[in-house]
């Protein structure tokens, strides 16, 4: 036990602190506010305090806690909504109101509810079991089969092992291991700075579905890789996370708001629980958890609440799911980080940033991937995280940063997030380090022709951007209807196939098949019109045709109908560039 010997804000200097270790919880002043030791000095230890430190003194006590910052991993989880230090924020309100109490002390996991745990066959009586070994069950949610796996530092003999109804704390199987005994529970606890071990690390080779079209047809992300989507204020980062935690094809999603607005993080707390699994039709919550940490919560706390978030992630990848981490945002992560190294003196680097940034951020994004689990099971984590650099300048050092690890670069665009363009992601300026690796999994998965059609769609945006420059100097009417059109097919990519309602129902998702679909229609247009103005079509006549508007009214159509609706598009399609350039023969003789 030691005591206070400084306060500035959420740093707190203690003394007679020998024998404490570096990352260890201790609970400061006579509140029992939670901080973590982040340096230590002879006997004086450097504590950052994750909550407010108003009213504490110097000479009140400090108790080491003697353990790292951890999470309680167990059956219960699933669909908590907790703040950076895994409290639920449910429980709080219950012991003090709506307000957050200094020092309050709530459990992560129901230590009072039973669940039914059936062991597997395999193990029993005197198995050999390792980290990671898979005892048995909880169906905790009806998406999500919950596994319990033996803890990371327990190897041994298995001694005893039962099914039946118990609570996270109840003894579900005993451990024998060089005469010594350990009793295991359904719950476990993992300090959130040390990345969870794996077997092997793979190559990501399938594509994260997201039902964003933008996304999924030409910049897509694997499962298992990283994003970054950084944007300027009000260009719609949090819309986008959030859309991707509804709709991804992820197993697990845990959703980080780090240091965001109250409003913003109330919306998904508020949301996300009446919102149904689009594949299921269960509510989302199921498999879903969701860490709060607003910008008016104590700035120390925003990095435990990135840590926890990844490790409630890689406890889930370890059973062999799917994971996908949304942190909104690093930014806010960053500049907690900056708070505390000027508090503790240290030498600024860029724009008063740490030097150690770049390491911190490499090593987040680093616990992404597709990995061999210590128990042979194959799991992943995406993490897709926001970035919110000062007026949109990606130069600063939290995007150079992330930039640097991240494989994925979704560049949103205040200009198109005014026109209500969404998702406002820049084609020009965005990129995927994903696609040649993804090539053969579109190919099988979606057909030959999908890739194909990505990429020269890609093409015409190119070529119109570049036709745009040429048209503020001359005008339109100064190209030639070859060029013309490609302004034309442009327009349409943007508006009818980029361009998506996150408030639609129909259009908010797009499935794979449907993506291919609407391109597919919107190319063969593209090539029938350039081929009929190589015939001396004029482009007034292309451009109103009535087949337009039925293309434009493709992403409007259920799933369902998507096949039927596109052989009749391309069927018009067919039959009005046919007409058209009879019309265009018969005048031409007259």
């Amino acid at each position: 036990m030691g005591a206070i010997k400084r306060v500035s804000g959420p740093l707190v200097i203690a003394k007679e602190m020998l024998g404490s270790n570096m990352y260890d919880v201790v609970k400061v002043g006579n509140s029992g506010l939670i901080g973590e030791i982040i340096q230590l000095k002879g006997d004086d230890a450097v504590i950052q305090v994750y909550e407010d430190t108003t009213g504490i003194r110097p000479g009140e006590k400090v108790v080491s806690t003697g353990f790292p910052l951890s999470v309680e991993l167990g059956p219960g989880i699933l669909g908590g909504i907790y703040d950076g230090i895994q409290r639920p924020l449910s429980a709080i309100e219950k012991k003090s109101g709506t307000f957050i109490s200094k020092g309050i002390v709530v459990e992560a996991l129901d230590k009072k509810k039973k669940w039914q745990f059936v062991a597997e066959k395999e193990i029993k009586k005197g198995s050999h079991v390792k980290p990671g070994t898979i005892l048995g069950h909880v169906q905790e949610t009806d998406l999500i089969k919950h596994y319990i796996m033996v803890p990371n530092h327990v190897e041994g003999t298995i001694k005893s092992i039962k099914s039946g109804t118990f609570t996270v704390e109840d003894t579900i199987a005993e451990v024998e291991s060089k005469g010594k005994s350990t009793k295991l529970t359904m719950m476990q606890r993992r300090a959130v700075r040390i990345q969870s071990p794996s077997k092997n690390k793979f190559r990501s080779s399938e594509a994260l579905i997201t039902g964003q079209r933008v996304i999924d047809t030409l910049f897509p992300v694997a499962k298992g890789g990283t994003a970054a989507v950084p944007g300027p204020f009000g260009s719609g980062k949090t819309v986008i996370q959030q859309q991707l935690a509804k709709w991804s094809d992820a197993d697990v999603i845990v959703y980080v708001g780090c240091g965001e607005r109250g409003n913003e993080m109330t919306d998904v707390l508020t949301e996300f629980p009446q919102l149904k699994d689009p594949k299921s039709g269960k509510p989302l919550m199921e498999r879903t958890i969701l860490v709060a940490n607003t910008s008016n919560m104590p700035v120390a706390a925003r990095e435990a609440s990135i840590y926890c978030g990844i490790t409630i992630a890689e406890y889930f990848r370890d059973m062999g799911y799917n994971v996908a981490v949304m942190a909104d945002s690093t930014s806010r992560w960053a500049e907690a980080m900056r708070e505390m190294s000027a508090r503790l003196e240290e030498m600024p680097g860029e724009e008063g940033y740490p030097a150690y940034l770049p390491k911190r951020l490499a090593e987040y994004y680093e616990r992404s991937g597709k990995v061999e689990t210590l128990n042979g099971k194959v799991g992943s984590i995406t993490i897709i995280g926001a970035v919110s650099p000062a007026g949109g300048d990606i130069t600063e050092p939290v995007s150079q940063g992330t930039l640097k690890v991240v494989k994925t670069f979704w560049a949103l665009d205040k200009a198109l997030a005014d026109q209500r363009h969404f998702p406002a992601i820049n084609w020009l300026l965005s990129y995927s380090l994903y696609l040649d690796p993804l090539e053969e999994w579109y190919v099988k998965n979606v057909g030959e022709d999908f890739v194909k059609n990505r990429k020269e769609a890609m093409r015409l945006l190119q070529r119109e951007a570049e036709l745009k420059d040429i048209v503020q100097l001359v005008g339109e009417d100064a190209l030639p209807d070859s060029e013309r059109i490609i302004l034309t097919i442009g327009r349409m990519l943007r508006e009818d196939y980029l361009r998506q309602s996150a408030f639609d129902d129909i259009d908010t998702f797009t499935s794979l098949k449907k993506q291919a679909v609407m391109l597919s229609a919107m190319l063969h247009f593209a090539r029938s019109a350039s081929d009929a103005i190589a015939k001396g079509v004029p482009i007034d006549r292309v451009v109103k045709m009535s087949v337009r508007a039925e293309i434009s009214r493709m992403k409007s159509i259920k799933e369902s109908e998507a096949d039927d609706t596109g052989k009749k598009i391309n069927d018009h399609i067919n039959s009005e560039f046919i007409a058209l350039l009879k019309e265009e023969a018969q005048e031409a003789k007259e």
